[in-house]
């Protein structure tokens, strides 16, 4: 048995939407009942005492004719069968008084007073049009304010929503500013006009562009500071590998040697991730079958990777993009990791696990971050981030996850197509 699908809500019928259109309607509800429940009250008095008084002057004008020995008229009688209890013996006590009851099935004001001899005199006064009168103007008040309420509620639906549309654009701006989108602006008209008023949410629409133009300064700064050193140390570095390669051999020229190396790997590295960060890489592609590049990959790192072709298939990419791509992912598994290392390609799917302790906690929740290692481990975390970016300027997509039985596992998933032009999209990271 299906079961029956929730109601689907437009993106922008938050909680806050929706609460903030229920309270509108439980005020709208309150205040119409509150004020049917003023109207009928009113009338109903004004309605009982118009009947109230032409009663008790039909009983006045009977008791003047009782007094005097004339013929009562109709409606008025001594202990008439139908009279209220309460109100009878409230007149033979002596008072008068008057009662709505039903009479003949029909509703009817009664007055009543003392007579001789402890009988009462009573007079009758038709109430039918009293009642009427009523119970129309409850039917009025009922059926006006269904459509009264349905009108206020549409409107304050209406209000609530411009808000919480434009909360919503914030949240969607922020959201892809997060992503690495520093471009993005919310743009909010209220806060382009000093002359127009400003709310709470013009408020924060201008915090948040105004964070983002911020952020984006330092981080073009930032950018701009790593490339230019990055630049500047290739000149002297260059030198100094020249002149360790002319140094004799012995232990203290290999330590100068590995030193330089790691120097020259480095500045390469921050160069590279200059580049990516412009947002501005060119592809060059072309047709490579997965299987073939995989193993000319783990050739090239001299590693004892095991190459497994579930699937081999033909992708349209750039070859020297996607060999740095998964060269960062075996030399990674090798360096973080425990053996044995494997490469599986399966169709535009290419798999890398170890068998180490897995990737840190952080690298799952947030990705690879740059100059972070945990547990003493050597080097100092480009390469996956070389390797996301890379795979982001291919449109694949490169995940990180932990193996159920131990063992870190990275996937590359190839797009069908690689991006439109060759070019990665501004602002991406």
């Amino acid at each position: 048995m299906r079961r029956p699908r929730a109601l689907a809500l437009p993106r922008w019928a938050g909680r806050l939407a929706v609460r903030a259109a229920g309270l509108v309607t439980v005020m709208c509800c309150a205040l119409a009942a509150l004020l049917g429940v003023l109207v009928h009250v009113s009338v109903t008095n004004q309605t009982v005492g118009q009947a109230r008084e032409l009663a008790l002057q039909r009983l006045a004008r009977a008791t003047d004719a009782f007094e005097s020995g004339d013929a009562l008229g109709p409606g008025a009688g001594l202990d008439p069968p139908g009279l209220p209890r309460p109100l009878r013996e409230l007149a033979a006590a002596g008072d008068r008084g008057t009662m709505v009851a039903d009479h003949d099935g029909r509703p009817t004001m009664w007055a009543a007073g003392p007579a001789d001899r402890g009988r009462v005199l009573a007079v009758e006064v038709d109430y039918a049009q009293g009642e009427r009168t009523i119970d129309g103007l409850d039917r009025a008040i009922v059926w006006s304010s269904a459509p009264a309420i349905g009108a206020t509620v549409l409107v304050g639906a209406f209000a609530v929503t411009r808000v919480t549309r434009r909360l919503h654009a914030t949240a969607r701006v922020a959201r892809r500013i997060s992503a690495g989108d520093l471009d993005a602006r919310v743009g909010d008209p209220r806060t382009k006009d000093p002359a127009r008023p400003q709310d709470e949410v013009a408020a924060v629409a201008a915090a948040l562009d105004s964070m983002a133009a911020s952020l984006q300064g330092k981080l073009l700064a930032e950018q701009r500071f790593t490339a230019d050193v990055a630049h500047e140390l290739r000149t002297p570095l260059t030198g100094l590998h020249a002149a360790a390669e002319l140094l004799p051999p012995g232990r203290p020229t290999e330590l100068v040697r590995d030193r330089v190396a790691a120097l020259r790997t480095l500045t390469e590295d921050l160069l590279e991730i200059s580049r990516l960060d412009t947002g501005r890489e060119r592809l060059e592609v072309g047709t490579e079958r997965l299987g073939p590049l995989a193993e000319r990959v783990v050739r090239a790192s001299g590693t004892g990777t095991g190459v497994r072709i579930v699937r081999d298939v033909a992708v349209e990419t750039d070859r020297r993009r996607l060999e740095r791509v998964l060269g960062n992912l075996v030399a990674n598994a090798h360096r973080h990791g425990r053996a044995p290392v494997e490469l599986t390609v399966d169709g535009p799917r290419v798999t890398v696990r170890d068998h180490g302790d897995g990737y840190p906690e952080y690298l799952l929740a947030h990705g690879p971050q740059r100059f972070r290692t945990e547990g003493g481990a050597k080097g100092h975390g480009l390469g996956l981030t070389i390797a996301l970016g890379q795979a982001e300027v291919l449109g694949a997509r490169l995940e990180f996850a932990n193996a159920p039985d131990g063992g870190a596992v990275a996937t590359l998933t190839l797009p069908r197509t690689p991006p439109a032009r060759g070019l990665l999209p501004d602002g991406a990271v």
